[in-house]
Order: structure tokens, then C-alpha cells, then sequence
């Protein structure tokens, strides 16, 4: 109750033309920057999910990584539903998760033929995470959970990371959205700082940070070296 009067009081003194106080500023910053990534969230994907659906093809991307991420982004949803953290410090998790579900079945439709593997992971997830959403899972369950988020980080960009660098290209991986990624991770470290989120959050999202700069470089070195390779082949012709 105390922090939503201190913001709706600096509200107010913005709307006056009142500067907030030092002591509010940052509260008040980290409150609004989470809002701002909810909204962008929603639509973070989707060049991903545009451009696969334009090229008809998930050439370079690994469907692992899609298949990790979203189980990463359940449990950490979950998890904060869990915790009754305010929206604005996990809002964007609802919508990266819709989006990342829509990645994972492009995947799958542009793939060759499935694996049984593959939809036995399916119904696997679409069984046993709505009861994640209920909280219907023992604490220390939950706890350990949401404890293995840093190996599904991993398992999520690791992959995709070892795929570029084999193949000196990264394929389909949109620009735009590994953008907004590795923008908005950045963002949410310090609004999950104010915000007093649990410290293995902030060390999830500092490590997603590290893995999207990583990625982010190979876009743009590889992006560099092929247009390198284009002007070569040009004065060749």
C-alpha cells in the first residue's frame, strides 16, 4: 500500500511539473521501464516469427533452443505468480511465452518429419504446465525448479550459439528480435534490483544478458562477413 502511494505521488508531481525525489526517482523509473517492456514484449518475436514464416524455413535456428525457452519462460512465469510479484517486474513472461509456443510450432511445421520424441514433449508440456500455473507443486519442488532455470538458459542459447559459430552464419535468426532480446534483459536487471526480486532471478536474467550479447555479436560478424562475401563475388563477376 506505502509503495503504491509513493507512486501515485510521483505521478502527480510529474504531472505538476515537480522533479520526484532522489529517493523516489528510481522506484518510480523502474516502475514505469517495466511497463514499457510488457507493451514491447508483446511483439519482441515477432520478426522471428515473420521471417520464418516468409522464408518458409528454420534453416540455421536450432528447435531445441525454441523448445527450451519455452519451458524456461512457464517455469519463470510460475514462478513469479508464485512469488505475487507485481506485474510490472514479470508481465512480459505471458507474452514471450505465447510467442515463443507460436516459434516452437513454425518449428515444428517447417522441420522434416517429427520425431515421436518431439510429441511426446509436447503433450508432456501441455499436460503437467498448467499445474505449474496453479501452484499446485510442492515448495521445494518449485524452489529446485526454478533453480535448474540457469541450465535451461544455457540449454536454450548454448545451442543456438554452437549452431552459428559451425556454421559461420546465423541463418534465420532475425536481427530485430535477438535486439529487443538482449535491450530488454538488459532493462529488467535493474528493474528486478528495484523491484526486490529474488537474487536467482537477477543471476537468470544477468546470464540471459550474457547470452543474448553473445548472439548479437555473431549477427553482427557474420552479418559483416557476408556482405564482405557478396562484394567479393561481385568483382569476381
Amino acid at each position: 500500500m506505502e509503495k503504491t502511494m509513493d507512486y501515485l505521488g510521483n505521478v502527480g508531481s510529474l504531472r505538476n511539473g515537480e522533479f520526484p525525489e532522489k529517493d523516489c526517482l528510481f522506484p518510480l523509473v523502474s516502475k514505469l521501464l517495466g511497463y514499457f517492456l510488457v507493451a514491447v514484449s508483446m511483439t519482441v518475436k515477432l520478426p522471428q516469427i515473420m521471417k520464418i514464416l516468409e522464408n518458409k524455413s528454420v534453416r540455421g535456428l536450432s528447435v531445441a533452443a525454441f523448445e527450451f525457452e519455452v519451458l524456461g519462460y512457464t517455469i519463470s512465469l510460475a514462478y513469479c505468480l508464485d512469488k505475487k510479484l507485481p506485474f510490472s517486474a514479470y508481465g512480459e513472461l505471458a507474452f514471450l511465452l505465447i510467442q515463443a509456443l507460436i516459434l516452437v510450432a513454425c518449428s515444428y511445421y517447417f522441420s522434416r518429419t517429427l520425431s515421436v520424441s518431439t510429441w511426446v514433449r509436447a503433450v508432456l508440456y501441455f499436460a503437467l504446465a498448467p499445474i505449474l500455473f496453479t501452484g499446485r507443486v510442492d515448495p521445494l519442488v518449485f524452489e529446485a525448479l526454478y533453480g535448474s532455470k540457469y541450465l535451461i538458459l544455457l540449454s536454450s542459447k548454448v545451442p543456438q550459439i554452437l549452431k552459428n559459430f559451425r556454421n559461420k552464419s546465423t541463418g534465420q535468426l532475425s536481427f530485430s528480435t535477438c535486439l529487443m532480446n538482449l535491450g530488454g534483459a538488459m532493462a529488467r536487471v535493474f528493474t528486478s534490483v528495484q523491484e526486490n526480486a529474488p537474487f536467482s532471478m537477477v543471476m537468470a536474467i544477468v546470464l540471459a544478458v550474457s547470452m543474448h550479447g553473445i548472439i548479437m555479436i555473431q549477427i553482427l560478424l557474420y552479418m559483416s562477413k557476408g556482405e564482405e562475401k557478396q562484394v567479393n563475388d561481385k568483382k569476381m563477376s
